[in-house]
């Protein structure tokens, strides 16, 4: 990793202060940044972003149910092999035709610094993390089949994010440098609008932020709207020119949001902030 290479943002994604400075800390300890946060605050953007900044390529390698962590090192098609065997096939001689490389591997070989983004890490097994300890500490690997050790010719940026579905294990958190990304504020947020948003009227952003944080702090509520959300349902707005004034009532009191369903995901939610509107209107 070169010694000068910092990241300071970039114009399309707001990155706060601290935020910038947890980045730093990684590319100057070499230790993986784990990013938590709620879902939709740009962990997964944040890598794609970091890359583009540094000029560094992005590996990604988003982490299901039931992935392993051998398969970001590399994967023997022993099927295959046999299969080619049956039929004849020359290829069967060489070992190398069946060992699929993973993505560390690729970050481990690739010819520059690269950006290795593992993402939703908590998705995995809870051994998933630990198995990855060696290899992200000692950035190499021993590949059984082709008794071949394969060492990093330089130490990736490593990028893990986690929505906090599952704790991970201490052994790997004393590994990383971790940064929570804390849900914008609405200044914040404003900020991230513009970047998405340049030409958005100033009445609706207002009177957007004040509708979408109102729904955020319904006691009570299942699933918190993201950020992602708030800017698919600013652009619904702007598609379907709806006036800032539709978004409260004359009174000024809540309404339930047009095209709501954008930012609430169950019907459980739905129904709560209806009947808190329903109450809020009885009360006057």
């Amino acid at each position: 990793m070169q010694a000068q290479a910092r990241f300071e943002g970039s114009d399309n994604y707001v990155a706060t202060d601290d935020l910038k400075l947890a980045v730093n800390a990684a590319l100057t300890l070499a230790r993986p940044l784990l990013i938590k946060g709620e879902p939709g605050t740009g962990k997964t953007m944040l890598a794609e972003e970091v890359a583009a900044a540094l000029n560094m390529p992005l590996l990604q390698w988003h982490v299901k149910s039931t992935t392993k962590a051998q398969q970001g090192l590399y994967e023997y098609d022993a099927v295959s092999r046999l299969r080619d065997s049956q039929l004849g096939d020359e290829r069967v001689r060489d070992i190398h035709n069946y060992i699929v490389k993973g993505v560390l591997w690729q970050a481990f070989t690739a010819p520059e610094p690269v950006v290795l983004l593992i993402d939703e890490i908590d998705k995995a097994d809870i051994e998933f993390p630990n198995d990855l300890l060696r290899e992200l500490d000692r950035m190499e690997f021993y590949v059984y089949e082709t008794r071949e050790m394969v060492v990093a010719k330089h130490r990736p940026l490593v990028i893990i994010t986690s929505n906090n579905e599952k704790e991970l294990p201490d052994a790997f958190l004393r590994r990383c440098f971790f940064h929570y990304i804390k849900f914008p504020d609405r200044e914040t947020m404003a900020d991230i609008v513009k970047v998405h948003f340049p030409h958005l009227k100033q009445e609706l952003l207002a009177a957007a932020l004040q509708s979408f944080y109102e729904v955020r702090d319904v006691a009570g509520i299942k699933k918190k709207p993201s950020t992602s959300e708030f800017l698919d349902w600013l652009k619904l707005l702007m598609a379907e020119d709806i006036p800032a004034e539709a978004l409260r009532s004359k009174d000024a009191k809540t309404v339930v949001p047009p095209l709501h369903g954008a930012l609430l995901k169950n019907e459980q939610d739905v129904h709560l902030f209806e009947r808190l509107v329903y109450m809020s209107r009885t009360n006057r």
